[in-house]
């Protein structure tokens, strides 16, 4: 596994924490941007986060809207459990036991 990958892995579960601390679990890319960069120290450019975000959509782990020039990202059930541990994707980072 590259280390591109590892950080990719962490950055997808690091937005999904993040949703899963914010109310009605949405927010939008710039602060998931600022975010993750603040609490996990991803350095992410707003691209890197939107495609993260189309990646977990795609994988039913968040919904995307545009509202304007802003995507906002809602995790979804399953998301929630992929941030707690409780379920598994590959391609997102597992979380250390608390």
């Amino acid at each position: 596994m590259s280390y591109q990958t590892v950080i990719t892995e962490d950055r997808r579960l690091s937005i999904l924490i993040v949703l899963k601390e914010t109310p009605a679990y949405t927010t939008n890319a710039y602060l998931l941007r600022d975010a993750v960069g603040q609490i996990f120290g991803h350095a992410a450019s707003v691209d890197q986060v939107l495609g993260d975000i189309a990646w977990l959509a795609e994988q039913g782990l968040v919904k995307s809207a545009k509202v304007g020039d802003v995507t906002l990202a809602t995790a979804t059930a399953r998301g929630i459990d992929v941030a707690t541990g409780m379920a598994t994707v590959p391609g997102v980072k597992r979380p250390m036991p608390a």
